[in-house]
Order: structure tokens, then C-alpha cells, then sequence
């Protein structure tokens, strides 16, 4: 865990409502990564020959959309989560499946992958790129097929392993991953802009780098796969053996290719820390790059939460713990849930009804796991609502089922589609009591 690092508020205000403010302050994260507000300062003149627009990801229609409202009607094609389209007068938005892939993200890839396959040098393609593009791009390597690319999607999903780690086996299975989408693209131009929903912001791995250059190779995939004990069908830990299609960093066939982080958890971070300082808060900031295992970080924070109120007295400012990232959930149960819900979970468990402790965990792109959830409140009373319902916080954790319990508890926070996706977004109030 990182060293806490405390910002001092302007001002001491009474927070009267701390599941209120704690949405506030998630819904402001959103807004400041929302693309309309960002894309535009961004954005390219016209080349003297076409513009393409690509694009993939969960914020991808929605940077779409800006581009148009900038530069006019585009020719191009993006591909997005269902019920994330937008409006376009020029750019295609397919929808199709995520977190696993379906046959419509394949169609509208191999699609994607003809319309930049013969440019020129004075064309340029503008790649809107942001997470949840792993699985939209999805155009199987080495002769696999879907099903294939599905069954290692739901394997990797239920493994436990960092993002980092599912984007780099992601890559060698993929013909389009790992900087061969712009290999595609020469000798044209390429400026890919990025909304990043991955710890460290590293451009290679958000939705696994398909205009990126890669250095990993395919033996680095298989021990990925042997560390986390990731079942793969026989033809897929083939394809591995054989190689793959990655293109390494210095390729000649990416010269021309640009890359611009636009958006980054921090800047959201920073935005609701603030607002939170404006209220009066005073602010300990863990870190906006967290992994791990989503319980076992939720009961570490629980503790901390807990040794600040410990050590508060009547009249003291109340403690906000800000953090991000990307948590994993290590499949155990057959329940519903994600890495925020099951973080508050632990959480809640961890807390006990301790007097004056709220806490908001959630994804900012709306979707915590695969369901349309984004995360969860907790607080004082979440237990004791629990008991009145008839579940049980620890029979939950145990089966996985986070999202079914908030659901019976009345703490699930449903946003619906955000158009934008910078990770995690938890933060815990401590307010004297």
C-alpha cells in the first residue's frame, strides 16, 4: 500500500447526508473523463488525403461523437458495448458483446480491419481507443475460433490474474492486438487517443495495445497462463507454441504511429478530491493504480478507515480515502458480482457497523463485472439491513454474490451507461461520531 499522502481542506462543512456526497463526488469523477468535455482539444486537421475513424471500446462511440462535433461528418466505423451507441453522422457504431466477445465484435473487426487496409501515406487514421476494446476488437489469431476466443475470455475472467497479465495473453491470441491494428494502417498516419481504464495508464495495454507496440513474446503468454492455471483448449495452447503476430516497438511499420493518454483515473481522482476538500475533508489519497484481490483489499482498507476513527475526537474534519484502479475477483462462488461490489462487501464485513463510516466502491463505466451495476453504498446500517432481509454478508462473499446481496440490501448504485471508462472509483468517508 502506498505512503498516505494528505491534502488540507479550505473549509470544515457538515456533511448531513454521506451516501449523497459520496455519489456526488463518483458522479463528478465520471463527468471529468466524460469525452465530449476532452476529445475535442485533441484532435487533428483534416489530412490532405481521407480521414478514418476507428475505434473500439466503452467510451469509443461517445469519442465519436465529439470527433463529429468537431470536425464534421467522418467516414469510419467504431465498435461498442451494447447500449453504448451514439448518434454519428458520418461514423459507423456496431454494438456487440463485453466482456466476452461475440460473433457481431468479430464481424465488425474484420470489417474495421478491411477499411484501413489500403491506405496511403497521405491518409490518416483516427483511432478512438478505451477500455473494454479487448473484447470488442476480437478477431482470432492462428486459425482459432470464437469459441475459442470465448472460452479463454470467461477463463481469464475468472482467474484472479492483474489486467496487465489477461492484455498480454490477449495479445497472442489476436490478430489485431498488439500494435497490428496500426501495422495494418501503414504507411498512413495514425493518431490513436486513449481513454485509459488500466493501473499505471500504459497505452500498451489499454484494450490490449492494438496500436501499440509489444515486446512480450508468446512464451511470456504461456507462463501467464501456467501462473494463474488458466484453462486453455488444446488449440488455442497450440496456436501459443507457434507464435504469434505481436508487433515488437521498433517495427518500421508503426513510425507513423501516435499515441495521446486523453483520460486517466487521476484526473478523476483529482476532480472528486476537490470537491471532497471543498466540503471540509481532509484527504488521504491511496493511490489511483491499486490491484489485488477486490476482498482482500476491501478489508484492508476497512481497517484503516477503522484506526482513523479510533483515533477521532468530537469536532474533528471528516476523513475521506480516496483510491483507484483495478481490483480482480477471483472466481470461488456461483453468484452475481465484481471487484468494486465484492470490495465493499469485504468491507462491509470488515467494518461491522461502525458508527460514522460510509463507503462507495464502483466502475466508472457503469458495469461492475459483467452486470449492469456499477458498484455499491455502505454503511452503518448496511449490515442490520442485511439481517432484516434475511442474507448474509459472509454466505455472500463466500459464493461470490456481492451484486445479489446489495440488491437484497438496497445498495447497489445503477448508473447505466457512462460513455466513459477510467477503472475504479472508492472512497470512504469517516465522520466523527
Amino acid at each position: 500500500m502506498k505512503t498516505l499522502r494528505r491534502l488540507h481542506p479550505r473549509e470544515h462543512d457538515v456533511i448531513t447526508d454521506p451516501p449523497q456526497f459520496l455519489r456526488r463526488l463518483f458522479d463528478l469523477a465520471v463527468a471529468t473523463a466524460d469525452p465530449m468535455r476532452i476529445v475535442g482539444a485533441h484532435l487533428p486537421a483534416r489530412p490532405a488525403g481521407r480521414l478514418i475513424v476507428i475505434g473500439a471500446g466503452k467510451a469509443s462511440a461517445r469519442m465519436a461523437e465529439a470527433a463529429e462535433a468537431s470536425l464534421g461528418p467522418c467516414e469510419g466505423l467504431v465498435i461498442t458495448r451494447y447500449g453504448y451507441a451514439r448518434p454519428c453522422d458520418g461514423i459507423e457504431i456496431v454494438e456487440a458483446a463485453h466482456p466476452v466477445p461475440d460473433a457481431a465484435g468479430a464481424a465488425a473487426t474484420a470489417r474495421l480491419m478491411a477499411l484501413v487496409g489500403d491506405l496511403g501515406p497521405d491518409d490518416l487514421v483516427l483511432a478512438l481507443i478505451s477500455g473494454g476494446g479487448s473484447s470488442l476488437l476480437c478477431a482470432p489469431a492462428h486459425g482459432l475460433t470464437l469459441a475459442e476466443k470465448q472460452a479463454v475470455n470467461a477463463a481469464l475472467l475468472a482467474s484472479g490474474a492483474p489486467i496487465g497479465e489477461m492484455n498480454i495473453l490477449r495479445k497472442h491470441l489476436s490478430a489485431v492486438k498488439g500494435g497490428q491494428l496500426a501495422a495494418l494502417c501503414a504507411p498512413a498516419r495514425v493518431l490513436t487517443l486513449l481513454i485509459s481504464d488500466v493501473p499505471g495508464d500504459d497505452p500498451a495495454l489499454i484494450a490490449s495495445g492494438p496500436t501499440v507496440g509489444d515486446d512480450s513474446t508468446a512464451a511470456e503468454a504461456l507462463a501467464i497462463v501456467d501462473r494463474w492455471a488458466i484453462p486453455l483448449p488444446a488449440q488455442v495452447h497450440a496456436a501459443l507454441q507457434q507464435g504469434s503476430g505481436v508487433v515488437p516497438c521498433g517495427d518500421a511499420r508503426l513510425a507513423r504511429a501516435e499515441t495521446r493518454v486523453i483520460a486517466a483515473p487521476a484526473q478523476s481522482l483529482a476532480a472528486a478530491a476537490a470537491e471532497a476538500a471543498a466540503a471540509g475533508c481532509e484527504l488521504r489519497l491511496l493511490g489511483d493504480d491499486l490491484e489485488g484481490e477486490a476482498r482482500d483489499i476491501g478489508w484492508a482498507q476497512a481497517q484503516m478507515a477503522l484506526a482513523v476513527a479510533a483515533g477521532m475526537r468530537p469536532g474533528d474534519r471528516p476523513v475521506l480515502l480516496l483510491s483507484g484502479g483495478e481490483l480482480t475477483v477471483t472466481r470461488r462462488g456461483a453468484g452475481s458480482g465484481g471487484p468494486n461490489a465484492e470490495f465493499a462487501l469485504a468491507a462491509a464485513i470488515a467494518l461491522a457497523g461502525a458508527p460514522g463510516i460510509h463507503l462507495i466502491a464502483c466502475d466508472t463505466d457503469g458495469v461492475d463485472g459483467a452486470a449492469e451495476v456499477a458498484g455499491a453504498l455502505v454503511g452503518p446500517d448496511t449490515l442490520a439491513q442485511a439481517a432484516r432481509a434475511g442474507v448474509s454478508a459472509p454466505d455472500a462473499l463466500a459464493a461470490n454474490d456481492s451484486h445479489g446481496f446489495f440488491a437484497a440490501v438496497g445498495g447497489q448504485v445503477i448508473t447505466g451507461p457512462t460513455l466513459t471508462n477510467v477503472n475504479d472509483f472508492r472512497a470512504i468517508l469517516i465522520c466523527p461520531s
